[in-house]
């Protein structure tokens, strides 16, 4: 069995390395990236299985890498977490309008984040 790549775009370094922890605990292969520029780069080049989106990035936020991720033909079914510590419905709404799989609010259960990905990317 191949094993699933997932690339966590988070600029807090707490955060991106307890997921990289949860995650390759449980046999995935975890890219980080902080930067949404370089992220788009590094998801363009080669995509990984599933992508976990911070809303709020230095460079562009959440969404506008959701945005570009959606319009683009090698990324347009890539699965995508949103996981952010804004969870106003309003920010939920424009989420699903832009494609998000699925929205997940900070703090999160780290078996909550292991099984959305999960479903996300079962084959």
């Amino acid at each position: 069995m191949n094993q699933k790549r997932v690339l966590v775009l988070e600029d807090e370094p707490n955060i991106s390395e307890a997921i990289r922890f949860i995650l390759t605990r449980d046999g995935w292969q975890v890219e980080v990236e902080a930067d949404g520029i370089a992220a788009l780069e590094r998801l363009r080049s080669a995509p990984p299985d599933a992508l976990i989106l911070d809303l709020m990035l230095p460079d562009m936020n959440g969404f506008d890498v959701l945005r570009s991720l959606r319009a683009s033909e090698a990324t347009r079914h890539l699965p995508v977490l949103m996981l952010t510590a804004k969870g106003q419905s309003a920010d939920r709404e424009l989420a699903a309008q832009l494609g998000v799989t699925r929205f997940m609010t900070k703090p999160f259960a780290n078996a909550d984040v292991v099984s959305a990905l999960q479903s996300m990317v079962a084959s």
